[in-house]
């Protein structure tokens, strides 16, 4: 008797996550379920990037690892204790200690360089003689101390000071050096302080004083000018002329530094360069009420290269200008001053404040008043987003989101604004409108685009996210915010309970989505491009003060990364034709040691069949090893980067659905691309 020949299916990884749409209308790549994914930009399911602690401090995933070997152990050290070797003066943190076939130790934050002949030691305890390395980890191990060599500077790093939330973040080039800003309450909760990372960890920004001043007149002042009052004198870092000339008529205020002499008072002062002014009374310290959300926007209105400012504003306090040295509050003239967004469009600078937009006179974010052409316009509904579209400055316009509403602004100042409703019914929550290509959105629908929803309304059908309104339901009321991962092409969600979306959007193509969860709830997050043309992104965390790099090392933060994919049932092309399963081959692809989970049921997972359980299989992945891990003979420098992994299946059914999963925080992304099943037909069914 003949048999049937074996068949192979090839099911390619494409289109993400869905939730809704019928089985059999699904191609067979399609998840059904899963968490810790994305979709690739170029095909295939990625497991996500990992993220660590940051304070400025050398960071975990830039750690590496050496390997010291003695010819015996004369005492076996302990993990986390400091290895030294008197004779070169090199010391390391060991990460892993070998004891089986040879004696080696694997270390850490090294200084000076260990040779291969003299004494080692922890303390004035003896370890044994390093001999020449003549060992090569495995690439299992090689992840393995890789991971334990971050959690060594992992331990170094610090949260920013304080209490609650992250409750901002932000990052700017300043004379060409990255920094990160986070603001966070202080440790009584109250008052909010403002940090920058640096090499040493988390440093304080010291807040500056201000003092109002009218009848300002003679010449114009200087930032660095002196202001003096009798024996009172203070460095004028920011003129803030907020009315007027200085032709006696000029008012506003100075933000100062170094206070000393005493206080000033009302009354007439004189600033270097032949500037004089009437101050109105004290200067006071410029502080931050907690409470806030912050939101930023950079620009440059003076056209310089060093001229670039961080605007921010949080819906508590006023809004602000900041250099990285000089934090400047700015007035917008409104009864209750505290803006909640904020955007720089057409060389002005916007603030909503409630259902108003406030804006500033071309070139003069100081300036708020309609003599100097600021001004403000009422938007019928409390503002929830500005986004600047793309265009230039004579076609550009800024949408201004409210919760149900889309409105743009045109023009290009008070003589020409003009708010036009562009869409009634889709607007969109808070802190979630980003522009990547086209703007994108998230609204109680879910996710949306500005042309999508023009032309489609006010319907669920209008989003990109409707094959997985189960989830979105679930989560809209717990929205925090969002951002892009441009070198990823994604749009990235957050919500309050730790859960998050990631998005895949290639030229304007929607090629699907997948659900997130971290252990650190996202409060805030920033992303943007350093000096050095790097995309960075970072989060500041809701509970526990850290600042989070995403997108970077092998773990949460030193904990697992738990992932998974369950693919839909497919019944490969004969839904009623049952097929005995024989072989699948899984083809991943990366560069590092990854472990993967495979389990499969047949037949709808009913109970009439017997069901396989998980197997763990080895991908076999390698790369390009530490450069201070192995010597120049002892690896293997051509390692392979697609593995097709065999996994044996066995049972029959009308179709078969596949879970992969991972869960350890050594592995590195890895990305499945395709599985193909070896199959039998058998009968139909009856």
């Amino acid at each position: 008797m003949q048999m049937p020949p074996i068949k192979y299916q090839t099911t390619l990884m494409r289109g993400g996550w869905d939730q809704v749409s019928p089985t059999l209308s699904l191609a067979p790549g399609v998840a059904r379920d899963g968490l810790n994914y994305e979709v690739a930009q170029s095909g295939g399911y990625a497991r996500i990037g990992g993220y660590e602690r940051y304070d400025g401090q050398a960071k975990p995933s830039d750690a590496g690892y050496s390997i010291v070997q003695v010819s015996s152990f004369t005492n076996v050290p302990v993990v986390g204790q400091t290895l030294t070797q008197a004779a070169t003066g090199a010391t390391g943190v060991i990460v892993a200690v070998v004891v089986v076939d040879a004696s080696w130790m694997v270390v850490t934050k090294v200084t000076g360089t260990f040779n291969t002949s003299t004494a080692v030691a922890v303390g004035a305890t003896a370890i044994g003689t390093a001999t020449p390395i003549t060992v090569t980890p495995t690439a299992l191990q090689d992840a393995q101390y890789t991971n334990g060599a971050a959690d060594v500077y992992r331990a170094l790093i610090n949260p920013v000071p304080g209490s609650g939330p992250v409750r901002g973040i932000v990052g700017a080039t300043f004379s060409g050096t990255d920094y990160i800003y986070a603001f966070r309450d202080n440790a009584g909760g109250t008052a909010v302080d403002l940090y920058k990372d640096s090499g040493s960890g988390w440093t304080q920004v010291t807040l500056p004083s201000e003092v109002s001043f009218t009848a300002g007149g003679t010449a114009t002042p200087a930032d660095g000018a002196t202001l003096t009052q009798g024996g009172v004198t203070a460095t004028v870092k920011r003129v803030l002329t907020q009315s007027g000339e200085w032709t006696g008529s000029a008012a506003g205020r100075f933000v100062i530094t170094s206070v000393a002499g005493g206080n000033f008072a009302s009354g007439a002062a004189t600033l270097t360069g032949g500037a004089a002014c009437t101050l109105s009374g004290i200067q006071t310290a410029v502080t931050i009420a907690t409470g806030g959300t912050f939101d930023f926007d950079q620009g440059n209105f003076a056209g310089q290269a060093g001229s670039i400012r961080i605007y921010g504003c949080d819906g508590i306090n006023r809004m602000f200008e900041f250099d990285g040295t000089t934090f400047v509050p700015l007035a917008t003239g409104a009864t209750s001053d505290v803006p909640t967004h904020i955007a720089i469009h057409q060389n002005a600078l916007l603030a909503s404040i409630a259902s108003s937009i406030f804006y500033s006179g071309p070139g003069t974010p100081y300036r708020f008043l309609p003599i100097d052409g600021g001004g403000e316009i009422a938007t019928g509904d409390t503002i929830t987003n500005f986004l600047v579209m793309p265009g230039d400055q004579s076609t550009g316009a800024c949408a201004v989101y409210t919760i149900s509403t889309t409105q743009m602004l045109y023009g290009k100042s008070a003589a020409s604004w003009n708010l036009v409703k562009f869409n009634v019914g889709t607007g969109g929550y808070a802190r979630t409108a980003k522009n990547m290509g086209q703007s994108y959105v998230f609204d109680n629908r879910g996710v949306t685009t500005l042309q999508a929803a023009q032309n489609f309304g006010n319907f669920t059908s209008s989003t990109l996210t409707a094959n997985i309104r189960t989830f979105i339901n679930e989560k809209r009321s717990s929205i925090s915010c969002a951002t892009l991962a441009r070198e990823k092409s994604q749009y990235r969600l957050f919500f309050t309970t730790g859960d998050g979306l990631f998005l895949t959007i290639v030229n304007g193509k929607y090629l699907g989505a997948f659900p997130i969860r971290f252990p650190d709830a996202v409060n805030c997050v920033w992303e943007g491009e350093q000096s050095t043309g790097k995309v960075v992104s970072f989060f500041g965390a809701a509970t526990g003060g850290y600042v989070y790099q995403l997108d970077v090392g092998s773990s949460f933060d030193g904990s697992n990364v738990d992932s998974y994919v369950t693919l839909v049932w497919d019944a490969i092309g004969s839904p009623r034709l049952i097929k005995r399963f024989r072989h699948a081959s899984l083809e991943v692809q990366g560069n590092s040691y990854a472990e993967l989970q495979l389990g499969h049921q047949m037949a709808y997972g009913t109970d009439e069949k017997e069901q396989t359980n998980f197997a763990t299989y080895t991908a076999g992945l390698q790369g390009t090893p530490k450069w201070d891990t192995f010597t120049w003979d002892q690896f293997n420098w051509d390692g392979r980067t697609i593995v097709p992994t065999t996994v044996d299946l066995t049972g029959s059914g009308e179709n078969i659905q596949y879970t992969i999963s991972s869960s350890r925080d050594y592995i590195l992304p890895y990305t499945l691309n395709s599985i193909i099943t070896h199959y039998t037909p058998r009968r139909g069914l009856r």
